[in-house]
């Protein structure tokens, strides 16, 4: 897909996640601002690739106290290269996850083209997109920086190894699956997410 219908895609992907938050509207961040986001999410200026992996398992207990909730646990990697042609750094996301009540390893995964900041100006967030019109989520950090918090209203996914159409699906919002806070965690938790060998190797030196 050209980039040139990747970037009207991308940006309603997030215009659509944030209406799902009641609407905040949106701005696009300027360069000094997206550099500054980029900073905090990679825990340091990225260089010529960046990695940030966040992860979620739910207990007992939460799971109780949210019985809508579809999703038992999540994992996010956050990746950063720059590009060799235009020396621009280009983000792009990989989700995985389980279902509460259904077997296998679900993943979904994108670009992110656009750094937005909420109208209030307290919210930065990384709009990221499925290609196709498959959806895509927000992705914002905690005020600390340890966490991501993870918006969507529905994105595509695939059960793992099986990326035909019988096993698409959609991860659609609902009452208790619009909003998850994910932590930190060492960029080895998100190694099932990578298939690249070259990748994994970069990786896992990060």
């Amino acid at each position: 897909m050209k980039l040139a219908l990747i970037l009207p895609l991308a940006l309603a992907a997030i215009i659509g996640v944030a209406r799902a938050d009641e609407a905040d509207d949106v701005r696009e961040a300027d360069k000094a601002e997206a550099a500054t986001f980029n900073a905090r999410m990679y825990a340091g200026a990225p260089g010529k690739t960046a990695y940030a992996c966040f992860v979620r398992r739910y207990d007992a207990e939460h799971l109780a106290q949210h019985p809508k909730q579809k999703v038992a646990s999540m994992k996010l990697l956050v990746s950063a290269e720059t590009d060799a042609e235009d020396k621009q750094l280009h983000n792009s996301f990989r989700l995985g996850f389980r279902y509460r009540h259904r077997s296998g390893d679900f993943d979904s995964s994108g670009s992110c083209h656009h750094t937005v900041l909420t109208k209030d100006g307290n919210e930065v967030r990384l709009g990221c997109g499925v290609d196709c019109e498959g959806g895509g989520i927000g992705i914002a950090l905690s005020k600390d920086d340890k966490s991501a918090i993870v918006r969507l209203e529905s994105v595509r996914v695939w059960l793992r190894n099986k990326p035909d159409d019988e096993a698409e699906r959609s991860l659609v919002a609902g009452s208790d699956d619009g909003i998850f806070r994910l932590d930190r965690a060492d960029n080895s938790e998100c190694a099932a997410l990578v298939t690249d060998r070259k990748e994994l190797a970069a990786l896992r030196h990060k």
